[in-house]
């Protein structure tokens, strides 16, 4: 009897501290989506990223995700993919946690650059739901089932459908959320708040919810988001940071006034294909990130004066 109640304890125990494990987020706030910085001949700059790293650590990012659509992780061999990792989470030295994108429309690719993101030091991935090949609900299940029991790291699904061609539903991130034990959080990006609503409903609350949009950050929050995956805070980094802190700190007007002042330097963002505009920001800015990898191509000049326009409006430009 001793020896069942012994075990029934350390069961309990063991449920408790996984619970308690479950609930700490990878991170609280804005993480940037930080683009990759490239050379004159189109190799990535290591020294660029070097210098976006400390300037994000210096200017109250509280995550960096690299590697994902911002970066053109579509365009990166996957030699290039790894080493971008590597470095980042070199140059971080663990001041703030560095989530990787390794997501992939192949699951054993997906599986292996997950594998290395966690063999170089990365503190969780970031999963995009597979593109191109369409996969139906249980394929989606099946697919992240896969790669997060590949790995031991806290994974985000990546819900981006305007760009994947498929929805990760509802019903789907629960289902994941609920069975998978490190499939704690995801970034929606659907642009449908009622969507975001049965997430946070089918998930009791408890999925650790970030905003994908940059025009949606106070929404998101108002329906127990924890913060955002911004592109704006690639350009703003302490600014987006406040408007998650001042909401998560009680100050909800505060917040929104921060996220209506940006609304328009937001649209000018996104007045193209990310992260064609926000690679054209950063060069306005003296950041000297590069240009685009093929078939990314140069802004627009009627669109680049808009954006630097507004970008000028609230501050960020001179």
């Amino acid at each position: 009897m001793d020896a069942l109640w012994v075990r029934i304890s350390y069961n309990i125990e063991k449920r408790l501290k996984n619970e308690e494990e479950r609930i700490m987020a990878i991170f609280k706030g804005a993480g940037v989506a930080i683009v990759t910085p490239m050379n004159e001949d189109m190799s990535v700059n290591y020294e660029k990223l070097e210098e976006l790293v400390e300037y994000h650590v210096n200017n109250g990012t509280d995550a960096i995700i690299i590697c994902g659509t911002t970066g053109e992780a579509a365009t990166l061999t996957h030699e290039e993919h790894l080493d971008t990792i590597k470095a980042c989470v070199q140059y971080a030295k663990k001041r703030i946690p560095v989530i990787a994108g390794t997501g992939s429309n192949c699951t054993e690719t997906a599986i292996y650059l997950s594998q290395k993101a966690e063999e170089y030091g990365a503190d969780g991935l970031l999963v995009v739901s597979p593109y191109y090949n369409k996969a139906t609900q249980e394929g989606l299940v099946k697919h992240f089932t896969a790669i997060a029991e590949s790995v031991s790291l806290p994974i985000i699904l990546y819900n981006v459908p305007s760009r994947t061609g498929c929805n990760i539903l509802p019903a789907t991130v629960a289902k994941l959320f609920k069975n998978v034990e490190n499939i704690v959080g995801i970034k929606e990006a659907s642009g449908n708040i009622s969507q975001v609503a049965q997430v946070m409903n089918l998930t009791d609350g408890k999925i650790d919810l970030y905003s994908g949009n940059d025009d949606q950050i106070v929404p998101v929050l108002s329906l127990g988001g924890i913060g955002v995956i911004s592109v704006l805070s690639n350009v703003a980094p302490k600014e987006t940071h406040d408007i998650v802190a001042k909401y998560l700190a009680g100050d909800v007007h505060g917040s929104l006034e921060l996220q209506l002042k940006y609304l328009k330097t937001i649209d000018g963002l996104f007045s193209e294909v990310n992260p064609i505009p926000v690679k054209r920001a950063l060069n306005m800015m003296g950041m000297n990130v590069g240009t685009l990898r093929m078939p990314l191509s140069e802004m627009s000049d009627d669109k680049a004066a808009v954006l630097e326009a507004e970008m000028k409006k609230v501050g960020i430009l001179k």
